[in-house]
């Protein structure tokens, strides 16, 4: 059975986790995965997870937000109206490269059939290229399991590796797709949770780091293969980050700037061909869509903020791992094959080297 990072024995960072060590700590925060796995009449690898904050009343009760791109060969929708209002308005869905339209489209008709909406929306939609292992041509998602991935959504211990977007996903040459993790922040304003959630699809194995340790370089592709007959400079990490922390939308473009460190940490370097786009938002305040009255805003100080930095930069590269080490092999399309992390190598190799 595969594990997570620390159930391995294995801990990163130094500040504390939250109770499920998840996105989903961060109160109100639901994230829910529709997976696709069969093989008549296309080969299908592939699926969508979503996040909702406040359990889902985004559309009516924004977020500030803001988002960061390390390298743009990739898409994240809505990112223009996020940079113009410096608010979420949207649930976030993730999934693979072919299919950001029809999620995009479906967000919207799910908006307006069950009344979250009756004047518009710009859904957040990002992606993550999947066609090593799923026939991605055959456009296997439909506006259905994007309704059945909001209606999945939950709180608490979140599924990881090879689910909802997720699935197909390949990172640093072995089976890659959905990880999270969280970190407590405290701070004189009080404690606070920061948590992060990342789709990874990206890297070389010979970057790979696990708290330091060079894990790609001893755990070669002689050892286990390449999830890649001829791997990519790049392919692309989706990281979503959510705190309960009173934000305002240039507190959180400095917290979506911070997941750049978590993921050179584990060995992303943002490769020509890479599509590193990452979200941030903050719940803290309440931002009602429909109220007259000016918003009574928090803030918290800027002084304020390392340890949120150090809780995303923590999350981030323990969500990337928590992927990794969940992700199971993996054969799809046209007979190809990603390897899982083989979970006992890396503990012979960090044991050795710690």
């Amino acid at each position: 059975m595969r594990k997570r990072l620390r159930d391995l024995g294995i801990s990163i960072g130094r500040l504390p986790t939250g109770k499920h060590n998840a996105i989903t700590d961060v109160p109100g925060v639901l994230v829910g995965h529709k997976t696709l796995i069969f093989d008549e009449p296309r080969v299908a690898r592939t699926g969508v997870t979503v996040i909702l904050p406040r359990e889902g009343s985004i559309w009516k009760n924004h977020a500030f937000a803001a988002t960061h791109t390390l390298n743009g060969s990739g898409e994240m929708t809505g990112v223009h109206w996020i940079a113009e209002s410096g608010m979420l308005t949207s649930p976030i869905a993730i999934t693979n490269t072919a299919q950001v339209g029809t999620v995009h489209e479906a967000l919207n008709r799910f908006a307006y059939e069950f009344g979250w909406t009756d004047v518009w929306d710009l859904p957040v939609v990002a992606e993550t290229w999947d066609g090593w292992l799923n026939d991605m041509a055959a456009f296997h998602v439909t506006k259905d399991h994007v309704y059945q991935a909001i209606e999945s959504a939950r709180s608490g211990p979140v599924a990881e590796g090879n689910v909802g977007g997720g699935t197909g996903m390949i990172c640093h040459e072995f089976k890659g797709g959905i990880g999270t993790a969280s970190r407590m922040v405290t701070s004189p304003s009080g404690t606070y949770t920061v948590g992060a959630l990342a789709q990874a699809n990206y890297g070389e194995r010979e970057d790979l780091r696990v708290d330091g340790v060079p894990v790609g370089r001893e755990i070669t592709t002689e050892k286990v293969p390449s999830g890649r007959a001829e791997p990519p400079s790049g392919s692309s990490i989706i990281v979503i980050i959510a705190t309960d922390a009173p934000l305002v939308h240039s507190q959180c473009k400095r917290l979506a700037q911070r997941a750049t460190i978590g993921l050179a940490r584990v060995g992303g370097m943002g490769y020509h061909g890479s599509g590193d786009i990452f979200l941030a938002f903050a719940t803290g305040n309440q931002l009602a869509s429909e109220t007259q009255k000016p918003y009574a805003l928090q803030m918290l100080p800027n002084d304020q903020l390392n340890l949120s930095f150090l809780g995303v930069v923590e999350a981030v590269e323990e969500a990337i791992l928590n992927a990794l080490t969940a992700a199971e092999t993996m054969t799809g399309f046209r007979g190809r094959t990603a390897y899982e992390l083989p979970l006992d190598e890396l503990q012979r190799v960090m044991a050795r080297d710690h």
